[in-house]
């Protein structure tokens, strides 16, 4: 590991430890309220894994993006991991940040994260510094690998699974992330992004005016995409026979939220322009003691 600048004001470990929560609930209120349930040790290292991955999509989803600090953030990761690439000369990142950082560097000694997974995630966040629209498949689980797909990884790690569970986990973080993909394609409109390939359907079908004047192509196009999620969610689901049930629970939990938001966005396609489909505390709650009593089986 590279010897790290540091600058004035660093933070103490109760600070960080607020901080860490703060950040992964404001990101992903569905896996933050699924989370709280397992065990302690775990809970610790999900907290600090995803304020990590939340801080550096904070940045380049900051509007207007926020290119220098997104590049104070990397430069300080890959000293911190010892990896040596294109360091950019910018500064360091505030002192919540680098604790942040070394938490997580920390984190990836002691569970033997691949050097190469926070690569291709910091890749991907890069990405959506210059690149705005993904019109193949390919093109999207080119970036779904560093965005989602890596973070299955880190998640096998922090539950130590064994590696016949990766390819399971790769699906369920990729599955996860295009059903957000599917229920933010009005936001990422507005920030001129679009992650969803067309499909041989016209750019304006992410327009609403046009959506509305069309409902039935605009629900065909949408649960295309929707049936593409649940084939990836039902491949995951394969793999939860390598989740001890006491870190099953929170997991199943949450991808049964996300397979409620699925639903809820078939039911009515146009409901994505009109509110973020996400599921309240109290669902998750219930839905977790549905799953304990039910005995977290598949």
């Amino acid at each position: 590991m590279d010897e790290l600048p540091v600058s004035e004001g660093a933070i103490s470990v109760d600070e960080l430890r607020a901080f860490q929560r703060a950040t992964f609930q404001k990101g992903s209120k569905t896996y933050f309220n699924s989370s709280i349930f397992f065990p302690k040790q775990v809970r610790e290292r999900v907290f600090t894994l995803y304020a990590f991955v939340r801080r550096a999509d904070d940045f380049v989803d900051a509007i207007p993006q926020d290119r220098d600090g997104f590049y104070r953030f990397r430069t300080y990761a890959e000293k911190a991991l010892g990896i040596h690439l294109h360091h950019h000369e910018t500064g360091l990142p505030a002192p919540e940040d680098q604790a942040v950082i070394e938490a997580y560097a920390e984190l990836g000694c002691e569970l033997g994260f691949n050097p190469a997974w926070t690569v291709a995630f910091l890749d991907a966040m890069e990405a959506d510094l210059s690149k705005s629209h993904y019109d193949s498949l390919e093109e999207c689980l080119e970036y779904m690998y560093g965005s989602a797909e890596v973070i299955g990884l880190f998640m096998s790690r922090c539950l130590d699974l064994p590696e016949t569970a990766y390819e399971a986990a790769q699906l369920l973080g990729r599955a996860m992330q295009y059903i957000n993909f599917i229920r933010d394609v009005s936001e990422d409109r507005g920030l001129g992004r679009r992650y969803l390939p067309l499909e041989g359907e016209t750019e304006d079908i992410i327009d609403l005016q046009w959506a509305a004047s069309h409902p039935e192509r605009f629900s065909r196009w949408l649960v295309l995409h929707l049936n593409r999620f649940r084939q990836w969610q039902s491949g995951a689901v394969s793999g939860y026979r390598y989740i001890p049930y006491r870190y099953r629970l929170p997991i199943k939990t949450a991808a049964d939220m996300y397979w409620w938001t699925a639903k809820t966005i078939e039911k009515d396609s146009l409901v994505v322009f009109q509110r973020k489909v996400k599921p309240g505390k109290a669902r998750i709650i219930l839905q977790f003691i549905v799953n304990l009593f039910a005995g977290a089986f598949v």
